[in-house]
């Protein structure tokens, strides 16, 4: 893929903040219009969408549309009924010292924003930040992942179709690229992908003081404990993680497992792996493959940090891996240090002897980065004090990536696996700045807040 010179990135950045002082995104109703647009252009190019997404990652129709199309197009369909609500200005209540004033919140668009999206979920990833962008007013540069050039092609051709360059513009290239791209003063930049990146991103982005959401990853636990309903937990773990066979920044990462039911857990496993994906995983069409075959070769290698209990099986040429749980891996392995972003499932097995296993529970956790989620598998009341005494960014009790699907809570990081949340509303905020306005009467004026400060004793006693 041909790299976007950084003269043509100039030239579409002052391009775009022109266009935005002209005002033109500030009307409400053009931005419903956009959404409208945008909504339209799915739609036509849902076949290009789902065909690109099958060539760069072997991911079938059902789930492009499940774990991507759908989900742009609810949050679509949510901002053009919300968006006016969202941007109406809101009155707040003013305090006796400024007696008479009327004290307002302004929604107003950041400006001009910089979206770069990963590979793993490049449409649903690329495209669920730009309805934040476009129903809080913004104009928007879109820097897809060239790792997966089918779709990034076709995103691109979509958005040319749309949109105009100088509001909505697809540039493409690879880090060189990006790193251009975060050295210039955007007024907001919206990233996804890896931790690691993510401190160049925040580095570069620092020296400009333009503002940021992060959404990253790192290892989200994944807790089974006695007293689950283990034929259920199995079945929800192992559609989490054979979901874009793991390549999901959400995956469950790695299991910690009571030691009374890890056997059944095991065995439950494979069992639910053949009724996801039949008798032969390799032969599934809902299967995905690993993204490269630098990917492919890193999660293999973690099969061989453990004893395997179930799968292990690879294609190299086809950078398959066969969903695989290992056992007795090292505390200091790749695996259990590394996010994995693969269908590897490394165990790590607790009893209920000395401190007991949730509190062993929380102490591995709370050693360790704080996750983008969390997942826990038992009786409700025990994972809500697991959940109130880790942080994640998201979490579910008796589920695993469900906290995606719904739209009116926040989907973000916390520390290492992220800044600043999105989804709904917060889509809306996170490319709007709140300005504080208070609006002040002329016909009287109250004497007590200048100098010489003759009626202090009585104010002091006010605030």
């Amino acid at each position: 893929m041909e790299n976007t010179t950084n003269e043509r990135l100039d030239a579409i950045l002052v391009s775009q903040k022109k266009y935005f002082r002209s005002g033109a995104t500030l009307d409400v109703r053009f931005r419903k219009q956009q959404l409208r647009k945008l909504l339209s252009a799915i739609e036509e190019n849902e076949k290009e969408l789902a065909d690109a997404l099958w060539t760069d990652l072997h991911k079938s129709y059902e789930e492009a549309y499940l774990t991507e199309l759908s989900l742009v197009k609810a949050e679509i369909r949510g901002a053009i009924r919300h968006t006016a609500k969202w941007a109406r200005r809101e009155h707040k209540c003013s305090p006796v010292t400024i007696f008479g004033s009327s004290s307002y919140v302004v929604k107003e668009p950041l400006g001009c924003a910089l979206i770069v999206s990963p590979w793993n979920y490049p449409v649903q990833l690329l495209l669920n930040p730009l309805v934040g962008a476009i129903s809080a007013g913004c104009t928007a540069v879109l820097k897809p992942s060239p790792y997966v050039p089918n779709v990034s092609l076709a995103i691109e051709k979509m958005i040319l179709s749309a949109f105009d360059e100088q509001y909505i513009a697809v540039v493409q290239g690879n880090r060189e690229v990006n790193k251009h791209l975060f050295s210039m003063k955007f007024d907001m930049i919206f990233f996804t992908g890896s931790p690691a990146l993510a401190r160049n991103v925040a580095a570069a982005a620092a020296e400009n003081l333009v503002p940021m959401v992060l959404e990253l990853g790192g290892k989200s636990p994944c807790i089974i404990n006695k007293g689950c309903n283990v034929k259920l937990a199995a079945l929800r773990t192992a559609w989490g993680k054979t979901l874009n066979a793991g390549q999901t920044c959400i995956a469950p990462d790695y299991i910690l497992i009571h030691k009374d039911v890890k056997e059944a857990f095991v065995n439950e496993f494979a069992r639910c792996i053949k009724r996801l994906h039949g008798d032969d995983i390799h032969e599934s069409r809902h299967y995905v493959r690993m993204v490269s075959d630098k990917a492919f070769e890193r999660v293999e290698g973690y099969i061989h940090e453990g004893n395997v209990l179930y799968g292990g099986h690879t294609k190299a040429d086809e950078r398959f891996i066969e969903p695989t749980l290992i056992d007795d891996v090292k505390k200091d392995a790749d695996v259990l240090t590394t996010e994995i972003f693969g269908p590897v499932f490394p165990l790590v097995t607790f009893d209920d002897s000395g401190e007991g296993f949730e509190e062993k529970v929380v102490n591995y956790i709370l050693d360790r980065e704080k996750p983008l989620a969390l997942y826990y598998f038992g009786p409700k009341q025990r994972g809500w004090n697991i959940i109130r005494r880790t942080s994640s960014g998201g979490a579910c009790i008796n589920d695993t990536i469900m906290h995606i699907a719904n739209p009116n809570v926040p989907f973000g990081g916390v520390g290492n696996s992220g800044m600043g949340s999105y989804h709904g509303v917060l889509s809306f905020e996170a490319f709007t700045h709140r300005r504080a306005v208070v609006s002040t009467p002329t016909l009287f004026d109250l004497p007590f807040r200048y100098m010489p400060y003759k009626t202090f004793p009585l104010v002091k006693k006010m605030v």
